[in-house]
């Protein structure tokens, strides 16, 4: 996949000021960004997250998911540090669009999980795809990074394009009432490595 860079600026945000780069999927127009913050062309390892785009959560505040709260968490970790990069990859739904998402919840309304709602549309549990990473991380200058997730399936596919992960760190924030099923069927059917409501997390 080619990806091309646009341009970048800066984003002053409440946790400081980050740097904010335009990339494009030059096939389909589709639109990615990162934001950075200190130098990351050094032989020292990157504090990095992956997050894919949540309209609801990140910006509707929608306590279903914790993907708000865990943008949120990473942008106060990387200022925290001083030093990092958040991938914002468009990719809404776990891969199946904004309007596929509306119908998937729908569905969880009536009972399906967040998987068997994806499945019931026709899509798999998770449609992403992450080989967009590579270019951008290319032109950035990171070497290596150290993965804020709690998915093993993002630090195998960075691994699988080239990417150096030297280190995951545990990601929890956000859980609430609201998305324990959502968190629990995470945990279960697409391998995230947490389990209890204390934060508790199970390799």
């Amino acid at each position: 996949m080619t990806i091309r860079y646009v341009e970048s600026c800066k984003l002053p945000t409440s946790w400081g000021m980050f740097d904010m780069h335009g990339f494009e999927e030059v096939k389909t127009g589709k639109e990615h960004v990162v934001l950075s913050m200190g130098d990351l062309d050094t032989d020292t390892p990157v504090l990095a997250r992956i997050h894919s785009e949540c309209l609801t959560g990140d910006g509707l505040f929608s306590l279903r998911c914790d993907c708000g709260a865990q943008l949120q968490y990473a942008m106060h970790r990387i200022a925290t540090e001083g030093r990092g990069v958040i991938f914002y990859l468009r990719q809404e739904g776990r891969g199946i669009g904004l309007l596929n998402k509306i119908r998937a919840y729908h569905l969880q309304d009536a009972g399906a999980d967040t998987v068997e709602a994806n499945e019931q549309l026709g899509f798999g549990a998770d449609m992403r795809d992450y080989s967009i990473l590579k270019p951008m991380i290319d032109h950035l200058g990171i070497q290596s990074i150290r993965l804020m997730t709690n998915n093993p399936r993002k630090v195998k596919a960075l691994q699988d394009l080239g990417v150096e992960v030297s280190e995951r760190l545990p990601h929890q924030s956000g859980r609430n009432p609201h998305n324990v099923n959502y968190l629990s069927t995470k945990k279960g059917k697409l391998g995230h490595l947490f389990d209890d409501e204390n934060g508790t997390e199970k390799e």
